[in-house]
């Protein structure tokens, strides 16, 4: 077996010895598509004659992006994959408001460590904070997928980052990984895997590692990887849909790359319009004025990141347009429990479906041309949420300091 994650990953997947640039054809251990992705799957399905996937079982689809369904278009069109899903047999199917895929699949135990888990999402890398090589595909590979269980791949370089130290108060996973891309870029890690590892990444929870690993696309990456640890083996006690085997980095392992950051060099960031990696300190740009805050996402709309934005709005009133996305109905529900939605509401925030919604600008949520909307999503290209619009992206606590005031706010001055 070879040095790093991905090679171990991939040589179990392959049935043989591999190194980074090896191409191979790997066996997939789960496979993911979702209402928006998956039509166009089963339509390349159908086209290469195919009669019945590899493996009901191994097949997962959630719908999340337009749920409620919000055109007549949309809904025929997650008609017509229900029918398809009962035709197949496939029994892990989640209908809308059980959640957004990312957060479906680690909470129903499909992230696994050492899994190779494909997704028809760019961010099914968020599956790597668990210890798997998790990545999005096309349409026409997911059809593949269903039909045969095998992808080809070239086996990816890894870059190996480190951040020692602790992050201070009022700085989360969100702006870490912001940080990280702001130095790296958005095509820094093009089709590199990212092992992630220091005392600050360990000191995160599994949310913070989602985060973390959510968005290691938007610097090109094909993969984020945190290394399993006792964090990750206590959420999945119970919760593993199958035996795993988890895998570590050899003390030798080649890295193309290896860099080294401290945390408490690390502020709260923000990643201004229109690029990911357009990151500022939040010094530079406290008192931009926002029309709309956007709490949820498979980001940060976890419960830990909605308990942070109520821990500061408790008590006090939004003074712009605040829409609070839970990333599934176990957040939900955590929620209520919680009392945090009762905080949240009072507040004025306005609670939408579990699902991916404002994000993509889909629906619930979608701004004007020339409005500001601070979002703690992944994504903040031209247009992504409205035409014309302006993103900002910050951790759930900035968004709510931000939701307060009507202007970008520093947290730590409310914390």
């Amino acid at each position: 077996m070879q040095g790093t994650i991905s090679e171990k990953i991939f040589s179990r997947a392959s049935g043989g010895d591999v190194s980074a640039n090896d191409f191979v054809s790997a066996n997939i251990d789960y496979a993911m598509a979702h209402d928006g992705t998956s039509v166009l799957a089963l339509r390349s399905f159908r086209e290469m004659g195919v009669q019945k996937v590899w493996d009901a079982d191994k097949i997962i689809i959630p719908f999340d992006h337009l749920v409620p369904a919000s055109t007549e278009v949309a809904a025929l069109l997650q008609k017509s994959t229900r029918e398809w899903v009962k035709e197949q047999g496939i029994s892990n199917f989640y209908e809308g408001g059980e959640g957004i895929c990312h957060q479906v699949l680690p909470e129903k135990g499909f992230a696994l460590p050492g899994k190779l888990i494909i997704g028809a999402d760019s961010h099914s890398c968020t599956y790597g904070a668990f210890g798997a090589f998790g990545t999005g595909v096309g349409a026409t590979d997911m059809a593949e997928i269903f039909a045969s269980g095998k992808l080809w791949f070239r086996v990816p370089e890894t870059i190996k980052m480190t951040v020692d130290g602790t992050l201070q108060k009022g700085v989360y996973a969100k702006d870490l990984t912001l940080y990280l891309i702001g130095k790296t870029g958005i095509s820094g890690a093009t089709y590199k895997a990212v092992e992630y590892y220091g005392d600050a990444v360990s000191d995160l929870s599994m949310a913070g590692r989602m985060t973390m690993c959510n968005m290691a696309i938007e610097m090109g990456a094909k993969a984020g990887i945190v290394p399993p640890d006792e964090k990750t083996f206590a959420y999945l006690k119970g919760r593993a849909a199958a035996d795993f085997e988890p895998v570590y980095a050899d003390a030798d392992a080649v890295y193309c790359s290896e860099r080294h950051f401290d945390a408490a060099d690390i502020e709260p960031q923000i990643a201004c319009p229109h690029e990911v990696d357009n990151v500022a300190p939040i010094s530079k740009v406290v008192g931009t004025p926002i029309d709309q805050a956007f709490i949820g996402t498979c980001t940060n709309g976890r419960l830990e990141d909605l308990a942070v934005a109520a821990d500061i709005l408790k008590g006090k009133t939004v003074k712009v347009r605040t829409i609070a996305t839970p990333a599934s109905r176990s957040v939900l529900l955590d929620a209520i429990e919680s009392g945090i939605f009762e905080t949240l509401v009072k507040a004025g925030v306005s609670f939408i479906t579990p699902g991916c919604g404002p994000c993509l600008g889909a629906h619930q949520g979608v701004i004007a041309e020339g409005e500001n909307c601070l979002s703690t999503a992944n994504r903040n290209f031209r247009g992504r949420m409205g035409k014309g619009g302006n993103i900002y992206l910050g951790s759930p606590a900035t968004v709510a300091a931000s939701a307060i005031t009507g202007e970008i706010t520093d947290p730590r001055e409310v914390l």
